[in-house]
C-alpha cells in the first residue's frame, strides 16, 4: 500500500477512532486496527497469543476449548436453553451459547482466540497492508477470512454471508450495518474504551461468559512481564530509562500509557525518561524534534516506516541526542512494531522477545 493510500485512509478513520478503536487492535490516526500511522494530525490514536514461553502451542490448546468454560457473568448473561442473553452497547441480545462459527470485525479477534475462540472471519488485519495479517496474529488466525479492517465502517458483507456465521461481532465502527448483518446471525456490538487493555479483555470476557479464562490469561500474563522486567533491569541498571517513540510524516509521537510503550512502564516495570509527556487520553503525545531532545532517555525503541526512520536519521537535533550518539537506539519497522502493543497477543509476544531486543542496544 502506498504512503499516499495509507495516510488517506488513516485521516478518513482517525474520526471514526475517536468513537472508538476497535478491539485491542488500533488503527494510526496516524494511521485501529487499533488497528494508526500518524500522518498530518497532532495526535496519534491508539489498540493473545499465548502467556506462556510457548506462545503457540497454548493458544492451540486454547482454541480448542471453543466449547468450554461457560463461567456465568452475573450482570450479562443467563441461560435459556441452547442461547444465552448478553448485553452489548445496544443492549440485550440473545445469542449462542457456544457459537461455533464467529466473524468478529470488530478488531478483538486476538482476545477471542484467548478466550478459546477460533474466528471464521476477521478484521485484524494489518494496519498498513489491510490484505494480510500482522505477523504476531498469522498463527491464531491461520484459516480466517480477512473481511475488513477493523476500523473501517464498513466491510466485505457478500464475505461474512458466505461464512455463514452463528454469531457476529462488530464495534460501534461497524454501527450503521448492525441492521444488515442482524439479518445475517446474531449480532453483538462491542464499545472498549481503550485506555485500559486488560479492562477491554475483561469487558470482552464477561459478554462471552469467559470471565475466568481472561483472569487466568491476564494473571499469566502479569507474571510473565514482571519476570522480564526483573531480568532487564537486572542486566543494564534499575535506573536505566527507556522511550519508545513513532516517527510518521515527519512528526514523532511519544509511547507512553498505550502500545509498546505501556508494556515497558506499566507491564515490565522499566523506568520513564526524564521530561516525557503525558499521555492524558487514547491519542499519543506529539513533540517536536526539540522537544525530544529533551526526554532524557538513555535508551530509545524508534519505530517507523523505511522512509520515515530514514528522515529520522537525518534530522540534525536527532543526530546530537545522547542515545543516537552512543548506539542506545534500536530501529523497528512500523509494521508489526506500531500495532503489535494494542494487541494482547502481540503484547505477549513482545515480551517473548524483549530481552533480545534489549542485546542490540549498547
Amino acid at each position: 500500500m502506498s504512503k499516499k493510500h495509507l495516510f488517506k485512509n488513516f485521516a478518513v478513520l482517525s474520526c471514526a477512532a475517536m468513537l472508538l478503536l476497535s478491539g485491542c487492535q488500533s488503527s494510526p490516526d496516524t494511521a485501529k486496527d487499533s488497528s494508526q500511522t500518524p500522518a498530518t494530525n497532532s495526535s496519534a490514536e491508539t489498540g493473545t497469543e499465548s502467556n506462556t514461553d510457548t506462545n503457540k502451542d497454548t493458544n492451540k490448546d486454547t482454541n480448542k476449548d471453543t466449547n468450554g468454560d461457560t463461567d456465568k457473568t452475573a450482570n450479562t448473561s443467563a441461560e435459556t436453553g441452547d442461547n444465552i442473553t448478553v448485553t452489548d452497547a445496544r443492549g440485550e441480545i440473545s445469542i449462542p451459547a457456544n457459537p461455533q462459527k464467529i466473524v468478529d470485525i470488530s478488531g478483538n479477534s486476538d482476545i477471542l482466540s484467548v478466550l478459546g475462540y477460533k474466528v471464521a472471519g476477521t478484521a485484524n488485519s494489518d494496519a498498513y497492508d489491510y490484505t494480510k495479517f500482522p505477523s504476531y496474529l498469522e498463527d491464531v488466525l491461520e484459516g480466517a477470512s480477512i473481511l475488513g479492517y477493523s476500523m473501517q465502517d464498513t466491510m466485505d458483507v457478500e464475505g461474512i454471508i458466505s461464512l455463514e456465521p452463528d454469531l457476529i461481532i462488530i464495534s460501534t465502527v461497524q454501527e450503521k450495518m448492525y441492521q444488515q448483518l442482524s439479518e445475517i446471525a446474531p449480532v453483538v456490538m462491542l464499545e472498549l474504551a481503550q485506555t485500559d487493555w486488560k479492562e477491554d479483555v475483561k469487558s470482552v470476557a464477561g459478554i462471552m461468559n469467559k470471565t475466568a479464562k481472561a483472569d487466568q490469561w491476564l494473571s499469566s500474563y502479569e507474571e510473565k512481564a514482571l519476570k522480564i522486567g526483573e531480568e532487564i533491569r537486572s542486566s543494564y541498571g534499575e535506573d536505566t530509562t527507556y522511550l519508545a517513540l513513532l516517527a510518521s510524516g515527519g512528526q514523532i509521537f511519544i509511547f507512553d500509557k498505550a502500545g509498546i510503550g505501556s508494556i515497558l512502564y506499566d507491564d515490565m516495570g522499566l523506568k520513564r525518561p526524564e521530561g516525557m509527556p503525558v499521555q492524558e487520553n487514547i491519542s499519543l503525545p506529539v513533540v517536536s524534534y526539540e522537544g525530544l531532545a529533551q526526554i532524557d532517555a538513555d535508551r530509545i525503541l524508534a519505530i517507523g516506516t523505511d522512509e520515515d526512520l530514514a528522515s529520522l536519521r537525518e534530522n540534525p537535533v536527532w543526530k546530537n541526542m545522547d542515545p543516537v550518539k552512543n548506539g542506545n537506539v534500536l530501529e523497528l519497522p512500523s509494521s508489526p512494531y506500531f500495532n503489535q502493543g494494542y494487541s494482547c497477543i502481540g503484547r505477549s509476544l513482545f515480551l517473548d522477545e524483549a530481552s533480545s531486543l534489549m542485546e542490540k542496544l549498547k
